[in-house]
């Protein structure tokens, strides 16, 4: 029972939660970035190209003979993996830069000017002799 206890204790961390969290939504990013790279940037960078559908391109190795497939290397898909992949780095990058503007402008900011310091006991004794000189 003591190894499930630690084990709990050890999950509910903070820093595991985050790293969870982020982890999950870094997933459900990654197939966003995945849909815009093949459904709206590769068709209309394959038609500038010719038309070409880039999961498409191979390399044919070995033809198919029989029942026994063809032998391709899928080069087309290599592509389009790493198309996704820069895109979402480019998306980081800028995600970075625009969190680290917003803290040096934060950083940026002048403090707001101290209070002054409380008068000591002898100011506070000679204002009050000034005030019965006056009187």
């Amino acid at each position: 029972m003591k190894l499930a206890d630690e084990f709990k204790a050890f999950a509910m961390k903070g820093n595991v939660v985050d790293m969870a969290v982020g982890i999950i939504i870094g997933a459900a990013f990654g197939k966003i970035i995945a849909s815009m790279v093949s459904d709206i940037i590769m068709p209309p960078l394959g038609l500038l190209i010719g038309g070409v559908n880039f999961t498409d391109l191979k390399f044919i190795m070995k033809s198919a003979v029989g029942e026994n497939p063809a032998v391709t290397l899928n080069y087309g898909n290599f592509l389009q993996v790493v198309f996704d992949f820069l895109i979402v780095a480019f998306v980081v990058f800028l995600m970075i830069k625009a969190m680290n503007a917003a803290k040096r402008k934060e950083e940026a900011k002048p403090a707001a000017p101290p209070a002054p310091p409380a008068p000591t006991k002898e100011e506070i004794l000679l204002t009050e002799i000034r005030d019965l000189l006056k009187k």
